[in-house]
Order: C-alpha cells, then sequence, then structure tokens
C-alpha cells in the first residue's frame, strides 16, 4: 500500500490547525468570561492513535491552561478499511463532571467512535462538550450515527486515507500530508 495521490498538503493542514485552535480559544474564553469562571477546567480528550499528531499541533494555538486526558478506541482493526464498530481500550477519564471538554479525533466517519466516547463523557455532565476533528467524510448514504462536530478541518469524500496520524494497519502516521491510499 501506499499514497496514490495527495489530498491535503502538510501546509494547507498547518494553516487550517491555526484556524481551529483560534475559533477554539475565542469559544472557550468567551464561555469562561459569560461563567465568571476564569479558573474552570478545560479538558482536551484526544483519542489515541490517530489523533495524537493533530492534537499536538492543535494545542500550540490554545494559549488557555487545560489538561490533556487521551483514550483509546479502536474502529479499524488490521488492515480493516471501514469501520468495525467502535471499542474503548482502558480507561475514559472519570472526573470530567464540571469542565469545558474537547473531544479530539482525526476524522468523523461512521460515527461510531465520536458517539460513543460522547455519550460516556456526556453522562458525567460537564460544563460544555465539543468535538474537533481534522477530517469529516462525506457519507453519501448517511453516518451509522450522526454526530455534531464543532470544528472540523477539512470535509473530504468518502475514501480511504493516510497520513498526518491516519493510519493502514498502524502504518503511516508518521505521513505529514494526507492521502488516499492505493496499492
Amino acid at each position: 500500500m501506499k499514497v496514490a495521490r495527495t489530498l491535503i498538503s502538510r501546509e494547507q493542514i498547518a494553516a487550517r490547525v491555526g484556524v481551529l485552535g483560534g475559533q477554539i480559544t475565542i469559544d472557550l474564553q468567551g464561555e469562561l468570561d459569560r461563567s465568571g469562571q476564569t479558573d474552570a477546567r478545560i479538558v482536551m480528550v484526544p483519542i489515541l492513535t490517530g489523533a495524537l499528531v493533530l492534537t499536538a499541533d492543535l494545542i500550540r494555538h490554545i494559549p488557555l491552561k487545560m489538561n490533556i486526558r487521551p483514550v483509546v478506541v479502536s474502529s479499524y482493526p488490521g488492515t480493516a478499511t471501514s469501520s468495525q464498530g467502535a471499542n474503548i481500550h482502558g480507561a475514559v477519564p472519570t472526573d470530567l463532571g464540571g469542565a469545558h471538554v474537547i473531544i479530539v479525533d482525526d476524522i468523523l466517519d461512521s460515527g461510531r467512535t465520536l458517539g460513543l466516547l460522547k455519550r460516556v463523557i456526556a453522562a458525567q455532565r460537564p460544563a460544555s462538550l465539543r468535538i474537533a476533528v481534522l477530517l469529516r467524510k462525506n457519507k453519501p448514504g448517511g453516518r451509522d450515527e450522526h454526530v455534531e462536530v464543532e470544528y472540523a478541518g477539512f470535509d473530504i469524500e468518502d475514501e480511504f486515507v493516510i497520513g498526518y496520524g491516519l493510519d493502514y494497519d498502524g502504518y503511516f502516521r508518521n505521513l505529514p500530508d494526507i492521502g488516499a491510499m492505493g496499492e
């Protein structure tokens, strides 16, 4: 397997991640100002391993005090190129009540992973709960689960992509661009 063609360059990604970080900062700062809770907890919850690269770049654009509490959720085991259902591996933070939580993921595809994690976290009654994704796939037949995403980097067609954290069988996460996978 290899990259058949580049869909989104590293320069486009860097620029868009900066914009997303700015939007998140404005929204969170506004919410903190309105509530009068200047010391409220902000918690980023990246979904590993795919959101690792995005999260590292994104937090550099959010100059607010925050915690990072990663979770491991898998939906594309091994060489699967379509979601096989979301499974949480390990612990989800249990102290998110009252916090401003942002779930960060690499891609919104079927909606199962983000839907599952959003329900688990929402049950803890955070002060706010938002989702940020780098990619949002256009799904002609609709998603398996509808999930609202407040921050999306790019909308892409329904094809399998790799690079910038996205993988195939654990490989290609290190590629700086996002590409369509080919033989």
